[in-house]
């Protein structure tokens, strides 16, 4: 990306971050999301179907040519037209060709995410067609000139001011904006009419079932049962990875699709289409057209890493719990398609130039893949999509100065201890440096920053060690680099935790960085290097447990025998080392079980690392410690949202970074609390650093030393 656009994407960014009306209504959105889906989900199990469902895509990805033959075979003998378009000017040809020969003026559309990817519209507007949207979210954003903002919600970036301004203008009459009911009733007289008059209608289609050549739309208003079945002439626009094999597959899929896209069980109207129907308008049948879109699909289904982007469902579930989205809208955090698969099928679909500036902006939080109803991967798609990127327009300095830095340790250490020397004048005396020189950290004033320590862990490890002659466990302890260079204390705070409990604990001076900077930062070789140098330093056999008080490291562990699978010589031990990976709670629960402490006086709450909750899926674990050492606790609505942090991701996006961090901390504040917990140093350096910043007497603990201080009362 260059300078410019680089610059101009930010500019776009802050815009919309000083959009109060979006900012409160995405807010809103996000927060009633999560309750209805979890409300939806209840008493399933979401992950067994969601791997079920990837599976059953999986399969259909794997035949799509022949599931395309089948379709139009059975398709064709009930009376409708089967066509395949190559690519997105192929696919308006098509459609345009269609509608010369059935002499077709007057077009009506359902929401359709697939023509919005060809461009459908601005096509056949120039071929002299009047074309409309009958989706009220999609007939708005159509009068504004502008494209859908969410996948299901398109028009939610607008307030019912900016509607009934709108409406105003079509009707030339007054519209109050608080009648909500007159505002539909505006939508509803000018589509119907548009609907009746209409010479064809275009949908998309949700499945296409290869045994029956049945296509079905999922929707809630039902326009789009009217725009299949009211104009003499109908045309589907389906993506070839609709395909599925039989009714069976698409229910499957139809048990998490609405669920996952609104809350809801069902969707208001599944409409279910199998060949050309009577037609009273045509005097016989409907003439049916089918058209299906390759447009890079066929070679994406066989790509062994990429094709699992196909299993999209276009629930737009991504984007509702996507803290990012949350803050800026889809407009800016997409393209054609929003949320994190839109930073993947851009680049696919759209090419190089459309992704690059979207492709970085991702916090690697997890939220997008643990809630995809398909088991998409999308953080890891996201970063190897940011790596093809970087592969054509060229490795960026920063890059090249991580990997040279990453891949030496001694060099890596050293820079880290110089640190703390370079650090002095900016500090102050202090553990926390308040203002940086402006060329160094541009945007970074949200938040306080900590010192280097002045003795890393590793230095301090002989003197630290418990000696134990019969240790009933043995546990490597890895620090990573915060827990070793800046957060010594917290690594201490466990040591006196387990004191006393026959645990013996070693310090591996040759491990490293976990290589999760790398992974973020696309240089998959780099984080593969740094994977074998910490599997040489770390020998899982000789240890129970392989513990880290850091959840990014512990998740970011676990993912070393993906990692090295090709690997001859390492992916044996990083799948023993990957097994014996814990985290702090888990640890303490399962194996120390601390004795309840008296009540605290203390309030605290919780903030979940990313990489805790959902990178190794554990929940309950650190508020029962903090329960039990008898602190109060405090819940609060977001305690399992992002803090902002992401590692580099808050270096090149300050500006997301910050306004997600404004929002926890003002949620955490709310509570009373006089302490803010977590298990990430990380996240200790991203929240304590913004409430100093803030001025705030909320004071940040690691889980190690917040149960270590009740301890020791």
């Amino acid at each position: 990306m260059s300078r410019a656009s680089r610059r101009q994407y930010h500019q776009r960014l802050k815009g919309a971050l000083d959009n109060t009306f979006l900012g409160q209504t995405l807010a809103r959105f996000q927060g009633n999301y999560r309750g209805s889906r979890q409300a939806g989900f209840a008493g399933m199990d979401f992950e067994a179907l969601a791997a079920e469902v990837g599976a059953a895509k999986d399969a259909a990805l794997g035949q799509l040519e022949a599931l395309y033959q089948q379709f139009k075979a059975q398709a064709e003998a009930a009376g409708a037209t089967v066509h395949l378009a190559h690519d997105a000017a192929h696919a308006r040809e098509i459609i345009a060709d269609i509608a010369a020969q059935t002499g077709s003026r007057r077009i009506i559309k359902s929401k359709s995410m697939t023509s919005e990817e060809i461009h459908l519209n601005r096509h056949l507007e120039a071929q002299g067609l009047k074309v409309t949207e009958t989706d009220l979210g999609e007939w708005i954003i159509q009068l504004r000139g502008e494209g859908p903002s969410h996948m299901v919600a398109p028009a939610i970036h607008l307030s019912r001011s900016q509607v009934a301004e709108l409406f105003t203008q079509v009707t030339g009459e007054k519209q109050d904006p608080e009648d909500i009911a007159s505002l539909v009733e505006v939508a509803r007289q000018r589509l119907r009419q548009t609907m009746l008059e209409a010479d064809m209608g275009i949908s998309g289609a949700n499945f296409a079932l290869a045994s029956t050549g049945s296509i079905a739309t999922v929707t809630n208003e039902g326009n789009a049962r009217l725009v299949t079945t009211l104009p003499k002439v109908h045309v589907a626009l389906v993506g070839l990875e609709k395909l599925v094999p039989d009714l069976h597959t698409a229910l499957k899929i139809l048990q998490l699709l609405p669920r996952s896209a609104t809350g809801q069980l069902i969707s208001t109207y599944v409409t279910w289409v199998t060949g050309a129907v009577e037609c009273a308008a045509n005097g016989g049948k409907k003439e049916l057209h089918i058209v299906f879109l390759d447009n890079g699909r066929l070679a994406l289904s066989q790509d062994p890493v990429f094709s699992q982007a196909l299993r999209c469902l276009r629930c737009g579930s991504c984007a509702n719990v996507c803290p990012i989205f949350g803050k800026v809208g889809g407009h800016n955090y997409g393209h054609v398609y929003i949320g994190a698969i839109g930073l993947i099928l851009t680049y696919f679909y759209h090419g190089r130039e459309a992704a690059q500036e979207l492709v970085g902006n991702c916090l690697n939080c997890q939220a997008c893949k643990v809630n995809c109803p398909a088991d998409i991967d999308l953080p890891a798609l996201i970063k190897k999509t940011a790596g093809l990127v970087m592969a054509e327009q060229g490795r960026p300095l920063k890059n090249q100065l991580l990997r040279r830095v990453l891949t030496n340790r001694p060099l890596f250490h050293f820079l880290l201890r110089r640190a703390y020397l370079a650090q002095k004048p900016l500090a102050g005396g202090g553990r926390l440096i308040r203002h940086l020189p402006l060329f160094f950290a541009p945007d970074q004033e949200f938040r306080s920053l900590p010192v280097v320590a002045a003795e890393p862990l590793r230095d301090r490890w002989q003197r630290l060690a418990p000696k134990v002659s019969k240790p009933r466990l043995k546990v490597a302890l890895f620090g990573g680099c915060l827990v070793d260079f800046v957060y010594p204390e917290q690594a201490e705070a466990f040591l006196g935790l387990i004191q006393g409990k026959d645990i013996q604990v070693d310090y591996a001076r040759d491990q490293s960085c976990c290589g999760l900077p790398a992974a973020m930062a696309s240089e998959e070789e780099t984080a593969r290097e740094v994977a074998r140098q910490n599997l040489a330093a770390l020998d899982a056999k000789q240890h129970d447990y392989v513990l880290t008080l850091c959840a990014s490291c512990a998740s970011h562990l676990k993912k070393y025998p993906a990692l090295l699978a090709d690997d001859p010589v390492w992916s044996q031990r990083a799948r023993h080392l990957a097994a014996k990976v814990i985290d702090l709670a888990s640890f303490l629960q399962k194996e120390v079980g601390l004795k309840p402490s008296a009540e605290q006086d203390k309030a605290v709450a919780y903030h979940a690392p990313c990489h805790l909750c959902r990178g190794l899926g554990v929940h309950e674990a650190p508020k029962e410690l903090l329960r039990e050492a008898g602190y109060d606790y405090r819940p609060y609505d977001d305690e399992e949202v992002c803090c902002g942090f992401g590692g580099s991701y808050s270096l090149d996006f300050p500006e997301l970074s910050a306004a997600i961090l404004e929002r926890k901390l003002r949620q955490v504040a709310a509570t009373g609390a006089d302490t803010l917990v977590t298990d990430c140093p990380g996240c200790v350096l991203q929240l304590e650093g913004g409430l100093d910043h803030l001025g705030s007497p909320i004071k940040v603990r690691h889980l190690a030393q917040a149960l270590a201080e009740a301890k020791d009362k």
